[in-house]
């Protein structure tokens, strides 16, 4: 039982007593008053917890509405163990809710007051938040990232004139894994103090996060001087690594921001942009320096958005999405057998995105796969729609190197053939070239079962990239599409045109097909003609288009 001289202190001194000291620490100190239900926190608490107030009644009820859910059992397990025994000590580690209805970890600590019978008088003690970051970091000697929140937030209307460089480890995970966090952690010590020997008078340096500094030139210096700066932090840094006989290997990579491009003095505002600026450094290939450039960051921001849309979009019946078809034509006859479908996106904020810009989004996030599946179904919607025309009519389908490693895609398709009444031999499926380097195995499986069953294989785009005319032979394809690009060429340079026309003759010599894309002009298909190719495409001889307008423009007429 606590020693009974302290039930002489009133509440309303510990009260006094608390209003007083809360300006001087960041904790908060309370009091809770079991005879008048009454609680009393520092004040600053109400601007991070939600608090009804930093003085109340009523505390159970307030403290349920304060309590993360999941919590507040154990809290009042507590609560009434304290009531029911005569402990006098309460050490518990729970969740309170944040202004913004988050769920923050803090660790309340009080002591409890009795009087003679053992009756609880008050509780008085002290709440940390034991996730909140710490001020400095001790393993690098430097002020953390709320320390540079609090410097910052002097800065009202703007900051001082000269440039932040916000500099990252590239290889610290690979160090770790091979020599162990010890190293780590020297490494990061060692990072520490060959920028420190680097600053010049006025500079203050910051460990933000994990292996990732900030520093700060108010001195009106410029970002020529930033890019100096990391020079001489790279050097130092090669420097270590040569004194350790190359013991390890690991590089840095820097951001600079010049200050007057900052929008918004904010702490956060800083840190978006300084990360935007390191990332795009290593973005770049690490080891390098980048400055922050706004018209970067605006595409940044657009990618950022139209990721989000997409997911959006696809999550909501693929809304916002299309299905376009173009044209595919036998070169002999003119005649219409076939077309590309085509995936195309609008975006209510940025009308209709090029497929340059939100496919790689697609596959980058894995998303390709749902809108892949997609697409595909629209196709074999459309292939089953107008064989009723067409016997003979083929839809021709673009796999994405995501959809070959990630999903059962050649399973996926043959199901979906036979659910539309579908031959497999009304389908092509194309693939570029340069996603067949990365997916080869992978691939050559995938294509030997979908062969098997009947599909045609197209090579896309030949001509460009890579050009492996292994591929040719290993894989066998049906169809190889020469690359507008390719075509342009040759029809503009006759040395250009005598190089297609031997490739061409190559590729039937193995009995492959040839297929010329991007036709725009008459010339053109006159002269493309002469290689000669078994199928045409391209604007000249119809655009991609919706179903509803593909059916009007190329199918009737073919009735």
């Amino acid at each position: 039982m606590m020693n009974p001289k302290f039930d002489q202190i009133s509440c309303k001194t510990l009260r006094e007593i608390i209003q007083l000291l809360s300006p001087t620490i960041d904790d908060y100190l309370y009091v809770y008053d079991y005879r008048e239900d009454f609680y009393f926190i520092s004040p600053h608490a109400t601007q991070r917890f939600l608090l009804p107030d930093y003085a109340f009644h009523n505390v159970g009820e307030n403290l349920r509405r304060l309590v993360y859910p999941e919590d507040y059992p154990k809290l009042r397990a507590d609560l009434d163990d304290l009531a029911a025994t005569d402990r006098c000590t309460h050490n518990l580690m729970y969740r309170w809710l944040s202004t913004e209805e988050k769920p923050i970890w803090i660790n309340c600590r009080g002591v409890v007051v009795r009087d003679e019978n053992g009756k609880l008088l008050y509780m008085t003690g002290c709440i940390n938040e034991i996730g909140k970051v710490q001020k400095a970091d001790n393993l690098s000697g430097l002020l953390g990232g709320s320390s540079l929140q609090l410097y910052l937030s002097q800065f009202t209307d703007h900051f001082p004139e000269g440039y932040m460089l916000r500099l990252g480890l590239d290889n610290l995970k690979v160090i770790n894994a091979r020599l162990g966090i010890e190293y780590g952690d020297l490494v990061l010590q060692k990072t520490s103090e060959c920028i420190t020997e680097c600053l010049r008078p006025g500079q203050k340096l910051y460990r933000v996060v994990g292996d990732e500094f900030l520093i700060l030139d108010f001195e009106g210096r410029k970002t020529e001087d930033g890019k100096e700066l990391y020079r001489c932090i790279r050097e130092k840094i090669r420097q270590f690594i040569m004194e350790k006989n190359y013991e390890m290997m690991f590089t840095i990579s820097g951001g600079i921001l010049d200050c007057s491009d900052i929008d918004e003095v904010s702490y956060s505002q800083v840190m978006k942009l300084t990360e935007f600026a390191l990332d795009e450094a290593k973005r770049l290939g690490k080891n390098t320096c980048y400055l922050y450039c706004i018209d970067d960051y605006q595409k940044f921001l657009k990618r950022r958005t139209l990721m989000l849309q997409l997911r959006q979009a696809i999550n909501n019946q693929f809304q916002g999405f299309e299905a376009y078809y173009q044209p595919l034509f036998s070169a002999k006859e003119r005649r219409l057998i076939g077309a590309e479908a085509l995936m195309r996106f609008h975006s209510e904020d940025f009308g209709m995105v090029s497929p340059g810009e939100f496919i790689p989004i697609l596959e980058e996030t894995a998303l390709i796969i749902p809108a892949g599946r997609w697409i595909m179904h629209e196709a074999l919607k459309m292939c089953r729609d107008v064989q009723q025309y067409i016997p003979d009519f083929k839809v021709s389908i673009n796999l994405s190197t995501v959809q070959i490693l990630k999903s059962s895609i050649g399973r996926e398709l043959l199901a979906a053939v036979h659910e539309y009444g579908l031959s497999p031999t009304s389908v092509t499926i194309e693939l570029t070239e340069s996603g067949l380097l990365e997916t080869d195995a992978r691939f050559s499986l995938l294509w030997s079962h979908l062969k098997a069953a009947g599909v045609t294989l197209a090579l896309d785009d030949f001509g460009t990239g890579y050009s492996n005319f292994h591929y040719l032979t290993d894989l066998g394809p049906d169809i190889v599409k020469i690359d507008r690009t390719f075509a342009a060429k040759a029809v503009a340079n006759e040395f250009e045109f005598e190089m297609l026309s031997l490739f061409s003759k190559m590729v039937h010599d193995l009995n492959l097909k040839v297929c010329v894309e991007g036709v725009e002009t008459a010339h053109e298909l006159e002269k493309l003609c002469q290689l000669p190719p078994e199928y045409l495409q391209g604007f000249y001889l119809g655009r991609p288009c919706p179903e509803e307008q593909f059916m009007k423009q190329f199918i009737q007429m073919d009735v």
